[in-house]
């Protein structure tokens, strides 16, 4: 490549940009893309960058996001495990943590020997002369104390490489210095909308955390909408935990409500709440015929599913179980709930009343899948694999209510 220098007075216009992109609560990935295209712009002979940052998730420990000069950007979460992988222990960002240093250089042209780096072997043999990994602590650590690189703080880790001649030159990196701090704000701001975001949906659900986050906090607030409602639970759970060891009765409720979740939300339902060995969801996700349709189309779904999950666990020699379902529909109160100092984003109404009194009629009636006749009215021809089960009087409801079951061929 040609002789390439930073221009230094592009500085001042990317940390102006960074500072709006955090000001303005950025994705991480709009911020990460911006950033490097602003910084070849401004002369940095950028052939590739990567970026991996912590997270505060379930299910991953942390991002990745890799930009390259001639082909599209990765993005990757990093899974929480209790082994370390050998890719990552043997890294140049893991040495970076281990040694407690804030920056790792290592040359790559002029050199005979191999870099105890694999990654830096092959950027080498794919033209990569020069490569610069950097830390940002996004957190206030103890002065002098060093970083568990298997338990790392908030923070990211940056690495910058280059296939200009002789590597990046001093006008390179001092641009690159210079843009650190503002570059980590701004992912810091990106990464607190984000855990934000994921708890709150992680926590609460899809719906309901969307909408704590967009402002809807204020004891009281509530909202009249129809909807069905979903009561799942497994089945004589109770005895089953009596005989089971407590973890793998754990591992057995987390199997089956993963499978249950996973049904709701790809129908368009949303969780409203875990309540012990069962939950409540809503279908909310257009007119009531809609909402009907949607939750009807769940349960066959649920059905297969849920019969794929015990077969799969006998194979295993795990023990099995199974589950009840009641639905109803009818207007209910959605919103928050409780007192000043603990909220409850959550569903009241005569229609949640009498969801759980339809799913206390199960034993008596010898049903695992219950339905009212308000879901069957709603479902019109699309519930023609409804079938009665009679009229029943439940308890604190005036009028008889008829209850429907599924019909299914394999029973």
């Amino acid at each position: 490549m040609t002789t390439s220098h930073a221009n230094p007075q592009e500085n001042g216009s990317l940390v102006h940009w960074l500072l709006k992109q955090g000001l303005e609560g950025a994705e991480q990935q709009e911020i990460l893309e911006g950033y490097c295209v602003r910084l070849v712009e401004a002369g940095v002979p950028l052939v590739r960058f990567h970026a991996a940052q912590s997270a505060f998730h379930p299910t991953y420990g942390g991002t990745g996001y890799s930009w390259y000069r001639d082909q599209d950007s990765e993005h990757e979460n990093y899974e929480h495990r209790d082994v370390p992988q050998e890719q990552w222990l043997a890294s140049p960002l893991y040495e970076l943590l281990r040694t407690g240093s804030s920056e790792l250089r290592e040359k790559l042209v002029d050199q005979n020997e191999s870099s105890r780096f694999p990654l830096l072997n092959e950027l080498r043999e794919k033209g990569a002369t020069d490569y610069v990994a950097m830390a940002v602590v996004l957190e206030k650590l103890t002065p002098g104390a060093p970083i568990d690189p298997e338990n790392v703080p908030e923070g990211v880790l940056l690495s910058w490489t280059t296939d200009h001649t002789g590597g990046f030159e001093d006008s390179h990196l001092s641009f690159i210095r210079s843009g650190l701090p503002y570059l980590g704000l701004a992912l810091k701001s990106a990464a607190n909308r984000k855990m934000a975001q994921d708890l709150l949906r992680v926590y609460l659900g899809r719906d309901a955390g969307h909408r704590v986050l967009s402002g809807e906090i204020r004891r009281g607030s509530l909202q009249k909408i129809d909807a069905v409602i979903w009561n799942f639970d497994l089945q004589d759970f109770t005895s089953l935990s009596e005989r089971i060891p407590g973890p793998e009765i754990i591992a057995m409720l987390n199997d089956y409500l993963a499978v249950a979740v996973d049904v709701v939300e790809s129908c368009g339902g949303n969780i409203l709440k875990f309540m012990g060995d069962g939950l409540m969801a809503m279908f909310d996700v257009g007119e009531i015929e809609e909402d009907v349709q949607a939750a009807l189309q769940a349960v066959t779904i649920l059905q297969r599913r849920m019969a794929e999950k015990s077969a799969e666990r006998e194979t295993a020699g795990l023990p099995a179980a199974n589950y009840t379902l009641a639905l109803h529909a009818g207007e209910i109160l959605y919103g928050n709930i409780g007192a000043e100092s603990r909220l409850d984003f959550t569903v009241i109404g005569p229609a949640v009343n009498q969801t759980a009194r339809i799913a206390g009629m199960h034993r008596a009636l010898d049903q695992r899948i219950l339905i009212s006749d308000d879901v069957a009215r709603a479902a019109g021809s699309g519930g023609q694999d409804l079938v009665s089960l009679g009229r029943y009087m439940l308890r604190g409801v005036p009028e008889p209510k008829e209850l429907f079951t599924l019909y299914s061929p394999s029973g």
